[in-house]
């Protein structure tokens, strides 16, 4: 059973094969409201699944559509006082095209030598690394 304050909420790590044909890049979402570089990801809705609310915040915050591949570790914190866990899947990007809004205003595809030092939060970066000791690559 799950506390009542505690805030759920899905993402992923969004991948695609780098354009030169050698190695992945990461898609990394900029948020104005925190000015911080971070993966997608987004709170569950009443009845979603963690897998369909990474889906669809991958697609709301990037515009791409996703294979989910390895699931990544749990992330826990607290935010804004509340608890949250996040779960995180490595996810294939498959083709679509970003637009800008109010919550995502920026979206950049990194090579992970790149997107590591861009990511603002200490526990994003240990998804990065999460994601390169996986199969996906």
């Amino acid at each position: 059973m799950t506390s009542p304050d505690l805030v759920l909420a899905a993402g992923a790590v969004l991948w695609r094969p780098a354009a030169t044909g050698e190695g992945i890049e990461i898609a990394l979402v900029h948020r104005p409201k925190y000015d911080d570089w971070s993966h997608p990801k987004g709170k569950l809705k009443r009845g979603e699944t963690a897998e369909e609310c990474a889906r669809r915040e991958i697609r709301e915050e990037t515009g791409q559509s996703c294979a989910l591949g390895a699931r990544l570790p749990t992330v826990r914190y607290l935010a804004n006082g509340r608890p949250k866990e996040v779960t995180y899947w490595a996810a294939r990007a498959l083709g679509g095209t970003f637009t800008p809004n109010d919550e995502i205003d920026d979206l950049v595809w990194l090579r992970p030598a790149l997107a590591r030092p861009r990511l603002t939060q200490p526990r994003d970066r240990e998804l990065l690394d999460a994601l390169l000791a996986t199969a996906a690559r």
